[in-house]
């Protein structure tokens, strides 16, 4: 089976090459990797400033390929939900997320996911597998590539929150991010790029460790042990005080501020009690604090907070010392909000 390109970190892809054309001008490297990390292009005989022979080398040495758009649904907010076929006939979703200031694409690591959280429609599907190096990278392509042929548009920023659990497949979630800020590759800024967790201790502890930066989002819910176990599974594996440590330990390797998301779910967290815990358990943490109204999927045990208890909610938060600011989810109407990805 052939190594598919856009699995290689290009400065991996540029000694593959060489080891097997060392006569190659090195000029050639750097107009193939324009060809995929800024035309976007994963057919070598559209290279066309490339010589037909290297061309040929590069097709009967590499696979170029990438997820298939199986479906494009735009939502009346301006959200674009893409369903992507991979090569296993597999789904999985993303999310591009224009707005006048940024485009931001919310990238899935994996088909389903297993930690099976009681208010994400991704956790009903189960696992089924994680996604390669190249079905990650692809998805930025893709939004990238269509983009650039709507409007002459660049993605801005990447969240690592679709479907699945980044810390659960974090081998290829870090290569794939070499990829992406590779100054060969996309370029991204680290801090353009968060991952989002549902609190995987060892997770946050490897990727703080793995000197590859990126910022970080967790999905905390419930500051109360007893309502986090009711909704997020994790909890039974690594509880708040284990989480919290692992979160200090992020901060002290990385510059980076941390991002608690806490969705808005009535009659569930969103009394005095809640905001009590949740402003223990972020005291010490140098974090901003996102509250993101929860979004309903098609079989949904809970409902969305209305506007009144949500203006409520918040005018009681503004006690947290915290910077707080109110995620309104972009794309509920096509079931491309927050926790609603699947891939029915």
């Amino acid at each position: 089976m052939l190594t598919n390109i856009f699995s290689l970190i290009p400065e991996d892809l540029a000694k593959s090459i060489m080891s097997r054309q060392p006569e190659l001008p090195s000029y050639r490297i750097r107009q193939v990797l324009s060809w995929l990390y800024k035309s976007y292009n994963n057919e070598p005989d559209k290279m066309t400033n490339l010589p037909e022979e290297f061309r040929s080398f590069l097709k009967t040495s590499y696979s170029f390929s990438l997820p298939e758009i199986e479906s494009k649904l735009v939502s009346q907010d301006g959200a674009v939900k893409y369903r992507l076929r991979l090569e296993d006939s597999e789904l999985i979703e993303s999310v591009l997320i224009p707005t006048e200031k940024k485009n931001t694409l919310c990238l899935s690591t994996q088909v389903g996911c297993a930690r099976n959280c009681k208010f994400c429609a991704t956790g009903t599907m189960g696992f089924i597998r994680n996604l390669e190096i190249q079905e990650i990278v692809g998805q930025v392509i893709i939004a990238s590539k269509e983009l650039k042929n709507s409007r002459e548009a660049k993605l801005t920023n990447l969240v690592l929150m679709g479907m699945g659990e980044p810390m659960d497949n974090l081998k290829n979630v870090l290569i794939s991010l070499q990829i992406l800020q590779s100054n060969a590759g996309f370029s991204f800024s680290p801090r353009r790029i968060t991952i989002s967790t549902c609190g995987v201790v060892p997770g946050i502890i490897a990727l703080a460790d793995s000197e590859i930066k990126a910022k970080l989002a967790l999905s905390l819910i419930s500051a109360i042990e007893a309502k986090r176990k009711q909704l997020m599974p994790i909890s039974n594996k690594y509880n708040l005080i284990q989480l919290k440590q692992a979160l200090l330990y992020y901060l002290r390797k990385t510059s980076f501020r941390l991002t608690i998301e806490y969705i808005l779910i009535p009659s569930f967290n969103m009394d005095s009690e809640d905001l009590s815990a949740l402003r223990k358990f972020t005291g010490d943490l140098s974090c901003k604090i996102n509250f993101i109204p929860y979004n309903p999927g098609r079989n949904s045990r809970f409902r969305a907070p209305t506007e009144p208890e949500i203006k409520d909610f918040l005018q009681k938060a503004q006690k947290l010392p915290q910077a707080i600011t109110l995620r309104k989810s972009r794309g509920a109407d096509i079931f491309g909000a927050c926790g609603q990805l699947t891939k029915k």
